[in-house]
C-alpha cells in the first residue's frame, strides 16, 4: 500500500510543474464594453471556418443595432463564390451586466425560445477606440477578429493573434476575409 501512495505521489510532483508553467488560459471575455460604441457594421478580418460560414468567401460584415429591450439585432451578411450576397439575420441577448458576454440566435422568431440553440459571443479584447475586437466563447472552437475598416494593420492583426493564443486557439485554423 505504501509503494502505491508513493508512487502517485512522484507521479504528482513530476506534473505539477508542467500544470502550473501552463501559459494558456480560459477564454475570459472583456469585463465591459460600452454597447452604445460597440453597435455598427464591423468587417470580419479573419475567422475559424464555422459551418454556418461554408458558403462565405468575402466581403463578410456584422451590423449591430439595439432594440428598445436591450437585445442587439443582427445582421450579418457576405459574398458567395457566385458573387451572391447573402445574409442571416438573428438577435443578441445580454448574458452579463458589462454587455460583454452574448447569447446570439439566428432562428427564426418564433422559434427562438428552443433550448440550446443560441451561441455564445464573447467579446475577448476590444481597443479603446472600438476599432479592432477578438470575438470567441467559452471554448476554442469558433474566433473572429473584427475591424471597422475592411483591413487593419499587420502589427495589430499579430498583437491579437497574439491574444488568441494565450487563450489557446489554434491560430493556424485562421483564415483571413478578403474584403
Amino acid at each position: 500500500m505504501k509503494f502505491d501512495f508513493m508512487r502517485l505521489l512522484v507521479i504528482c510532483f513530476l506534473t505539477l510543474p508542467t500544470i502550473s508553467h501552463s501559459e494558456t488560459k480560459i477564454p475570459e471575455a472583456v469585463s465591459k464594453i460600452d454597447i452604445q460604441k460597440y453597435v455598427g457594421k464591423w468587417y470580419e478580418i479573419a475567422h475559424i471556418p464555422m459551418y454556418f460560414q461554408r458558403k462565405c468567401v468575402a466581403n463578410t460584415t456584422a451590423q449591430y443595432s439595439i432594440n428598445p429591450n436591450n437585445t442587439l439585432s443582427v445582421l450579418n451578411s457576405c459574398r458567395t463564390s457566385s458573387n451572391e450576397v447573402i445574409a442571416a439575420k438573428g438577435i443578441a441577448y445580454p448574458q452579463n451586466t458589462g454587455n460583454s458576454k452574448l447569447k446570439v440566435s439566428f432562428l427564426p422568431k418564433g422559434l427562438r425560445w428552443v433550448p440550446f440553440t443560441k451561441g455564445d459571443y464573447w467579446i475577448l479584447r476590444i481597443d479603446p477606440d472600438y476599432k479592432v475586437a477578438l470575438i470567441g466563447g467559452p471554448t476554442n472552437e469558433y474566433l473572429w477578429i473584427l475591424s471597422r475598416t475592411p483591413t487593419i494593420d499587420e502589427a495589430i492583426y499579430k498583437s491579437y493573434l497574439e491574444t488568441a493564443e494565450q487563450y489557446g486557439y489554434d491560430i493556424s485554423k485562421l483564415n483571413k476575409t478578403p474584403q
